[in-house]
């Protein structure tokens, strides 16, 4: 009797690991993205206004008066962007933590306890995959600057802007897919290929296959469209203060990233009911059968 009953506990537990491959929390997912969105927007128009508290803002001559809101956003852009950064630095490792958590649930495998003793290992590696990220996050800053100053930047003046323009993109487009797959390398062992494979998969081919390969690559590509439309009032003679560099492609680049977690949130709903129905007609033939 003790025997069998063990074999029927690792058979239990072989079930339920085995329903659970392949889960999506789209409820706790489609809460949390909520949240997200909200910050990052806050983010991007309420944190610029703590330069007031650390005295009055520049008083410029101008034609075209703005409101106190607007002048806290536009008064100086280097410190707009340093606000918006700091803030974004927090959030992006939350999201992160978040991602990587769904990411590990979806592709775990085995029984309850391996699944347990996988997951307690990988979050002993949060730190150090944290780091890692981080340095391939200031390795896109660079590439992000030269991509930048090819498009038109200023190249002899506003080197602080550009430079906190250029890691915002990063930090948004590079640091979670680092930090939820691991930075892709050049080296010859087989995961290296694969992650390789992978990341050119959904950043050269945009081919997620999945929900968080989804909840990955919709911003990032959101995040560098936004930028290059941001950049297209600059040069336009309208002579607003607004227009300064590096304010509107900064900003496109946070609404291009917020229009792209909610795409890939309503596009993740859709696959979700699409597999919930399917589920759903699955279950009663499946009941009729064993019947």
């Amino acid at each position: 009797m003790p025997a069998r009953a063990k074999i029927n506990k690792v058979a239990l537990s072989n079930t339920v690991s085995e329903s659970q491959q392949g889960f999506f929390p789209f409820f706790q997912y489609a809460s949390i993205v909520g949240v997200h969105v909200v910050l990052v927007g806050f983010t991007a128009l309420y944190l610029p206004q703590s330069t007031r508290m650390f005295g009055l803002l520049p008083v410029r001559k101008t034609d075209r008066p703005q409101s106190e809101f607007m002048e806290a956003l536009t008064a100086c852009s280097a410190v707009t962007a340093a606000w918006t950064l700091a803030g974004l630095c927090f959030l992006q490792v939350w999201w992160g933590t978040w991602v990587r958590k769904w990411h590990f649930e979806q592709n775990a495998n085995g029984t309850s306890d391996e699944i347990k003793i996988t997951r307690a290992k990988d979050n002993e590696l949060w730190f150090a995959k944290l780091c890692e990220a981080v340095g391939f996050t200031l390795f896109a800053t660079l590439v992000a600057h030269v991509v930048i100053i090819l498009f038109g930047a200023p190249l002899s003046s506003h080197h602080l802007e550009t430079g906190l323009l250029a890691l915002t993109i990063a930090v948004l487009t590079a640091f979670i897919p680092a930090f939820v797959f691991r930075h892709p390398s050049l080296a010859s062992d087989t995961p290296a290929l694969v992650n390789r494979l992978n990341w050119i998969r959904l950043f050269a081919e945009f081919s997620p296959r999945n929900s968080v390969e989804r909840i990955v690559v919709y911003p990032a590509v959101g995040t560098v469209v936004g930028a290059w439309v941001g950049a297209v009032p600059i040069p336009l003679d309208w002579d607003r203060p607004w227009q300064a560099w590096p304010l509107t492609p900064l900003y496109g680049s946070l609404a291009g990233y917020i229009i792209g977690s909610l795409a890939a949130l309503a596009d993740n709903f859709v696959k979700w009911l699409a597999q919930e129905q399917l589920r759903s007609v699955q279950q009663p033939s499946t009941k009729c059968k064993s019947s």
